[in-house]
């Protein structure tokens, strides 16, 4: 269903970006930078986090590493990652494949400008074997996200 979603999203909203499927697991950032060739920074990885009682989606290219102080200083609170089990039921996606795009709830969506150094990057599109390629820029415009700076 999540990869439906996301491919859903796609027809939707940008008919003219493509769900990669591979054979093999994109699951981890390592992983997905081997599978489509690039480095690991851009693989686009999706962070699920809860703050205070809102749960939203940081996007940070895939070698950067949150900042504590930083969210703290963007959102006025601490985060925590959400569990596997809430991250499914909230995004509708598997962890490995969580994306900002076609999600079962409707989350805030931010894009860590860690990611505006790529021309191009690869987040998840809803499963452990699929991506897309995607500029941060039209990334953000569809999903509607915020650019923050909460990475290392």
């Amino acid at each position: 269903m999540s990869l439906q979603s996301v491919r859903q999203f796609f027809a939707d909203n940008a008919p003219d970006i493509d769900v990669i499927e591979l054979s093999q697991s994109t699951a981890t950032v390592a992983l997905a930078a081997e599978a489509h060739h690039v480095e690991p920074g851009q693989i686009a990885k999706t962070l699920s986090l809860k703050v205070k009682n809102e749960v939203i989606l940081v996007v940070a290219k895939g070698d950067a590493r949150l900042d504590n102080k930083k969210l703290k200083n963007v959102f006025g609170a601490k985060a925590r990652m959400l569990c596997s089990d809430e991250v499914v039921t909230l995004t509708g996606h598997p962890v490995g494949g969580v994306c900002p795009f076609g999600l079962e709830n409707p989350l805030a969506v931010y894009c860590d400008i860690s990611l505006k150094q790529y021309q191009e990057v690869l987040p998840a599109a809803g499963s452990i074997h699929s991506a897309v390629r995607i500029a941060p820029e039209r990334m953000a415009e569809l999903t509607s996200a915020k650019w923050i700076d909460v990475c290392i």
